[in-house]
């Protein structure tokens, strides 16, 4: 199993939290899900060498998969359309609801 340090997850969700606040959206608020997905995107990078989204499959085709390094080509549409990211890493300020699954699939095995 890949080890991730503490350090390695707080430096990263530093710099995601600047890119959203940059951008007009949030992290999601549920700590562990953001910690997992967190996990999920330190996991790839020292697997791929590239920091992909944890929800989106790697392929092997370079040309296609660079859609998929977070944050990922089709973030800004699907926070626009569903109030957050597919892997719900990123949240329209308004948009986050507790009584929502804003969970993700990816907390296990990390």
């Amino acid at each position: 199993m890949i080890e991730i340090k503490e350090e390695e997850i707080r430096e990263l969700e530093k710099e995601l939290s600047e890119y959203a606040q940059e951008n007009g959206f949030v992290l999601n608020p549920d700590k562990q899900a953001r910690e997992a997905i967190i996990k999920g995107l330190l996991v790839n990078q020292k697997r791929y060498r590239k920091r992909y989204c944890p929800c989106r499959r790697v392929s092997g085709d370079l040309e296609e998969d660079k859609k998929k390094i977070c944050p990922c080509w089709w973030h800004k549409e699907e926070i626009e359309k569903e109030g957050h990211c597919h892997c719900r890493l990123f949240w329209k300020k308004d948009n986050f609801n507790k009584n929502e699954n804003n969970s993700s699939d990816f907390r296990k095995g990390f």
